[in-house]
């Protein structure tokens, strides 16, 4: 039954994928912000919805101005954020960018891509996020640099909370946890090792009562922090929550 289940979701999520580029290509530039963070959101609790993920959350986010730290655990993380936080601009790695069908729709919502191996480019980030915060969007960032199992956190990387602390945003943590039945942290969205997307794609559209979990904490300031110890600080309370 599960194979059946998967087909089916899957063959729901393909003209849903294909309304949301169509969106992103020939309606973003006609509308408000306000009216693309609306879809953003529409599409992203969808998104999630189609594929029988239960979504809970909790806490309040911030007006403007604000850098989102997340742990990273799936492909899916930015759907779940978005589906709570559909202002945030991600920043993710360069070759999500040249995803079939995904880049086109994380370049839409205005992810903002970085070279992790070029120390250059990840400065141009830093400020490339700097003026983003001090123009009054939320950033968000996973500060892992890439996904983890779920409970364990793996290091921080601070350079990206540099842009936080020059400007004096606020840094807002966000808690991913994603769950099945008899699993606190969920085996099927991982996305970790030498799984494909496809393969990811698969177990999560074959998963029963999978859902996902996004707590956001309050805010941190960051005037006067130095980034190491904000990382730390940051890495530690979203490690609690987990």
């Amino acid at each position: 039954m599960s194979a059946w289940i998967a087909t089916w979701r899957l063959a729901r999520l393909v003209p849903h994928v294909l309304h949301g580029l169509w969106i992103v290509r020939r309606r973003f530039e006609l509308l408000t912000t306000a009216e693309r963070h609306g879809l953003i959101q529409w599409w992203s609790v969808k998104t999630l919805r189609i594929l029988g993920i239960a979504l809970k959350s909790e806490g309040q986010a911030l007006p403007t101005g604000h850098l989102a730290v997340a742990n990273h655990v799936s492909w899916l993380d930015i759907a779940a954020v978005h589906a709570v936080l559909p202002q945030a601009r991600f920043v993710s790695k360069a070759d999500v960018k040249h995803w079939p069908v995904v880049g086109a729709l994380v370049e839409g919502a205005g992810t903002l891509f970085i070279e992790r191996a070029s120390k250059r480019d990840a400065l141009r980030v830093v400020h490339q996020t700097a003026a983003a915060l001090q123009a009054g969007d939320c950033v968000a960032v996973f500060p892992e640099g890439t996904t983890g199992a779920g409970p364990e956190l793996l290091p921080f990387h601070a350079n990206l909370l540099q842009a936080a602390v020059s400007t004096g945003a606020p840094v807002l943590p966000v808690v991913l946890r994603w769950h099945g039945p008899g699993e606190r942290f969920s085996s099927s969205a991982r996305f970790i090792g030498d799984t494909t997307l496809v393969q990811s794609l698969w177990r999560i559209a074959s998963a029963k009562g999978l859902g996902v979990d996004v707590q956001i904490l309050p805010s941190v300031m960051t005037e006067g922090q130095d980034r190491r110890a904000l990382g730390e600080a940051l890495r530690a309370a979203i490690s609690a929550r987990l």
